[in-house]
């Protein structure tokens, strides 16, 4: 009995200390990320069962293999053989998120696990981040919520699986904060990771300069520091420097897009238009490739407009900025998986849901379209 005593007060006080490294809410954020992980793989196995009417194929990690799909796959040759080993068509992927994975490959040798690890970890760091960027300016009861709905919302199974998404997001949030705490050398630091993760951290630079005006304006003085949010532009610089190595041209990855997708700058209008035009295709098509893509454009401008007069500049910036960046092409695609990087959505969402009528209809739309969406994903068919 003594010895059992000894070690329940051991395990106690390392679960006393393990808790002071956090505060409470963040530990709710971290329970709420980690239980919607296992719901989700769980019902990703179950869903594919029943859809395909198929055992799981066999594997090491079988409930996962499902998830590895599209994108993911890029990343992971990427990360097992670089740029200058495989077709051009692989400059459009930024490089961060393979350098990750091939660091953490090293030490387990497989490249989709070290995918999922990544993007895991990176979810824990952005849903913490998230949560105290909105405390911020809310009381905690609106920045626990915004996390809720940034984690149930439509594609968020996106943070979980092999994408840039997570990562992406963790930088974004943590530059951010770390302007809104005034440490701007982290915020260009933060921000020129995150350049190299996606090709919309480059909004990060308009928004961070708002930032530093915005307070400037309320300070009603000039800081030498703001000027660390030039940093912000190198992250890009190292992915035109990749261009350069593997094509001999910094902007190779405009000639690809072009060349792969038909895709190239074009007012927003045209690829709005363009997708009421695939309104008119199998409908299959029309829903996931019309319907759902001009939804959320629809609801990423709607929010935009509504961030300007709810929300701070610099959010309004952001969202603006990064809306404006996937829709100026002449084809629409992914905008449910991109809109989920427009934060700004999740916190005005929070503060709709201080009506119960609109708090449960926010939730019953993000879960429903979240299932249907993440059973497409598992069965290869395009989710986005």
């Amino acid at each position: 009995m003594t010895q059992t005593a000894g070690l329940m007060f051991i395990a106690k006080k390392i679960w006393d200390r393990t808790r002071a490294l956090l505060p409470k809410d963040d530990w709710l954020v971290v329970g709420w990320v980690l239980a919607t992980k296992i719901l989700l793989f769980a019902f990703g196995a179950r869903s594919f069962r029943i859809l395909q009417d198929k055992a799981l194929e066999a594997g090491p990690h079988p409930w996962f293999d499902i998830w590895n799909r599209w994108d993911s796959l890029h990343y992971q040759d990427l990360a097992k053989v670089g740029y200058s080993g495989l077709p051009t068509i692989k400059i459009l992927f930024f490089p961060l998120f393979p350098w990750c994975v091939r660091l953490l490959a090293q030490i387990n040798g497989d490249y989709f696990m070290s995918a999922l690890v990544v993007s895991g970890i990176a979810l824990l760091f952005a849903a913490i981040l998230m949560r105290r960027l909105v405390q911020l300016d809310f009381p905690p009861e609106i920045s626990l919520r915004s996390v809720w709905f940034f984690l149930i919302f439509p594609t968020a199974y996106f943070l979980h699986v092999g994408f840039t998404e997570s990562l992406f997001l963790a930088f974004a949030f943590g530059s951010l904060l770390s302007a809104r705490r005034d440490d701007w050398l982290s915020a260009g630091l933060l921000g020129a990771l995150c350049c190299m993760t996606r090709p919309t951290g480059v909004i990060l630079l308009p928004t961070l300069a708002v930032e530093a005006m915005h307070q400037g304006w309320l300070a009603k003085h000039w800081r030498w520091r703001w000027l660390w949010i030039a940093i912000v532009p190198t992250g890009f610089l190292v992915y035109l420097l990749i261009n350069w190595h593997v094509a001999g041209d910094v902007f190779s990855f405009v000639h690809r897009k072009k060349e792969w997708f038909a895709a190239s700058f074009a007012w927003p209008w045209i690829g709005i238009r363009n997708s009421f035009g695939s309104l008119q295709r199998t409908p299959n098509d029309a829903e996931i490739v019309g319907g759902q893509e001009i939804f959320f454009v629809a609801l990423g401008l709607v929010c935009a407009i509504l961030s300007w007069i709810k929300l701070r500049p610099s959010y309004a910036v952001w969202i603006t900025g990064t809306w404006l960046l996937f829709t100026s092409t002449t084809f629409i695609e992914s905008a449910p998986r991109y809109s989920l990087t427009l934060f700004p959505i999740f916190i005005l969402f929070a503060l709709a849901a201080e009506n119960r009528f609109w708090n449960a209809i926010i939730t019953f739309w993000s879960l429903l379209f979240f299932s249907l969406f993440a059973s497409l994903f598992v069965r290869g068919w395009w989710a986005f």
